[in-house]
């Protein structure tokens, strides 16, 4: 039996399926009662554990004791809220269970933006001109505008800004750094053409055994968040670069690294590492690589054959509530309806052969718009 957590999320239920098509046994685990990947039929089994970021104590004695009374074969964190405090307490649960290729402090490097990208610059990656200012004393060295306000430590472009002026900075700045304390920095505004990312599995030795790239075609929030269209396209020089990265660090396990193509110069400039599963996990699958699959083995046996070759050009969305967002919020137009009324993409969650969790989706959606607290994570600016 493995153990996928944050059943909530559109890649936990890619892994899930991926899994499940092998014939392994999976069991699906969330803080939630109502969970998208609860409703998949690949879900041999459904736990609700304490909330991870709320209760990490609770989180964690509670897996533990289930991965002992279930013989859980394997972990696969989905998030950080789950995949941080796992990897801090690894040895402990590697008595009992495996958790592939985790390690707490290549995952905190990773986290860190601002360590990213003073790793990036020593090595000659490009990046955007970067500024790390400790204390609001600090912003004053930002003499060009605009700029972008970016916590250390965040997913899914939240706690961003974008500042055109020393009084938005300054206003910002303050804000974001009350509910993000582990630090900001700040960064020369991209004018953007094209967001690519680079998506791979290393092993132990640091060796690329599987990537696919990707062209990000439209994203909620607009300005930059999750992809809710994006298309696999063939791109040596940011391959070369990612994997420049990764090997500086001895990277092990699944790796995301973004890049944002700068318009004014066509170069790829680095945007931050995430060291997990990524929200585009299906249109990976899709291509014909099978990362969900090729972790488990690679964490089972030691090593496995390179996966180097996926199919180009194809597209894969995320139309509920994704898509649905990005349409409302998107400039009205003909190109625009005719784009988004085109349903025979392949969808992350919306699949003839398991289409319940749809529903599940559906049905959690609407308990986040009930809560406050949640809301957030649905309507985004």
């Amino acid at each position: 039996m493995i153990l996928v957590t944050d059943g909530q999320m559109r890649h936990s239920l890619a892994v899930v399926r991926s899994l499940g098509r092998k014939g392994l046994k999976v069991m699906v685990g969330d803080s939630e009662m109502i969970s998208t990947s609860f409703f998949s039929r690949y879900a041999s089994k459904r736990i609700v554990y304490p909330d991870p970021v709320k209760k990490e104590k609770e989180f964690l004695a509670f897996l533990l004791n289930l991965v002992q009374k279930e013989k859980i074969e394997m972990i696969i964190p989905i998030t950080d809220a789950c995949l941080i405090p796992l990897a801090k307490h690894r040895e402990e649960f590697e008595k009992y269970t495996k958790l592939p290729l985790i390690n707490y402090d290549l995952i905190m490097k990773a986290r860190d933006k601002a360590q990213t990208i003073k790793i990036a610059e020593e090595i000659g990656i490009p990046v955007p001109k970067t500024y790390y200012p400790e204390t609001l004393q600090g912003i004053q060295q930002v003499k060009e505008y605009p700029v972008i306000i970016k916590p250390r430590m965040s997913s899914g472009s939240r706690g961003f800004a974008l500042c055109n002026n020393y009084e938005e900075l300054k206003n910002n700045f303050e804000m974001i750094l009350k509910e993000y304390p582990q630090g900001l920095l700040v960064q020369e505004y991209i004018p953007k053409k094209d967001e690519i990312g680079f998506y791979a599995l290393l092993n132990q030795r640091s060796e690329l055994k599987a990537f696919t790239v990707q062209k990000r075609i439209r994203s909620y929030p607009l300005n930059g968040g999750p992809s809710t269209l994006r298309e696999t396209i063939r791109h040596d020089y940011v391959k070369d670069l990612s994997l420049k990265l990764l090997k500086s660090i001895n990277w092990q396990g699944l790796a995301m690294v973004e890049f944002r193509v700068d318009a004014r110069d066509g170069t790829p400039k680095l945007m931050e590492i995430n060291p997990r599963f990524w929200g585009s996990l299906a249109l990976s699958i899709a291509a014909g690589v099978d990362f969900p699959y090729l972790l488990y083995r690679l964490a089972k046996d030691g090593d496995i054959e390179e996966h180097l070759n996926y199919k180009v050009g194809v597209k894969c969305r995320w139309l509920f509530p994704g898509d649905i967002l990005w349409f409302l919020s998107a400039k009205k137009s003909w190109k625009n309806l005719k784009d988004f009324l085109n349903f025979k993409i392949k969808d992350d969650i919306i699949e003839i052969a398991d289409p319940l969790p749809i529903f599940g989706s559906i049905l959690a959606s609407f308990i986040y718009l009930l809560s406050r607290e949640k809301r957030k994570y649905v309507f985004r600016r």
